[in-house]
């Protein structure tokens, strides 16, 4: 999707889990450096591990983002930390995933991405790739990090079609965010299907 042959020397991952994404990418674009968001103390824990190994080219934080800020209630999703989510799953989630069934709520820390990277340590390079994979929450990511949406070229983002999650973000609702910072639809990476056939989420790509 014309990704590969972008100048990409800064990387931000949002829910970054255990650093999947992160791994992959990092192979991708060598030069790039990733920023990596994971509220959830345990996949935090492994994927900082791995960043430490890294050379310095990743930088962790043991955060979630939103439009808010301060303590709030996660769903951590015990037999599968990546479908944890700022928003408590719906009886189709469950239907789709019955692994999402067992799951307790946990405090995990909030804030807005545009405030983070206020530090003076971080320098972002262009050019800017934000992946977002937060489980229905992307539009409050979105309206928490506006400047730093402004300055990308490309974002990649998870998208569920299906109601899995409680006041989910829809595909309509990132569009419009997203159109208005300039950005296009581009196409999907990926998609996952039902049963049935209809597909239930999607890998997104918006690009400038």
């Amino acid at each position: 999707m014309g990704l590969r042959h972008l100048p990409v020397r800064s990387i931000i991952d949002v829910g970054a889990n255990r650093g999947q994404f992160a791994r992959r990418i990092s192979a991708i674009f060598p030069e790039a450096h990733i920023y990596c968001f994971e509220p959830l103390p345990e996949p935090f824990e492994e994927l900082k591990q791995w960043a430490d190994c890294q050379q310095g080219k990743v930088t962790v934080f043991n955060m979630g983002l939103g439009d808010g800020e301060g303590t709030v209630r996660m769903f951590y999703h015990l037999n599968h930390s990546p479908s944890s989510s700022l928003l408590r799953s719906t009886n189709i989630c469950e239907m789709h995933y019955p692994f999402t069934k067992k799951q307790i709520p946990v405090s995990v820390t909030l804030a807005p991405l545009d405030k983070l990277l206020e530090v003076p340590y971080i320098s972002l390079l262009p050019d800017i790739v934000i992946k977002l994979d937060v489980q229905g929450y992307e539009d409050r990511v979105i309206r928490g990090g506006i400047e730093t949406f402004r300055k990308a070229k490309a974002c990649v983002l998870e998208v569920c079609l299906d109601p899995l999650y409680e006041e989910q973000a829809t595909f309509k609702n990132i569009f419009i965010l997203l159109d208005e910072l300039g950005y296009r639809y581009a196409g999907n990476l990926d998609q996952v299907y039902a049963a049935d056939g209809h597909v239930i989420y999607l890998d997104a790509v918006f690009m400038k």
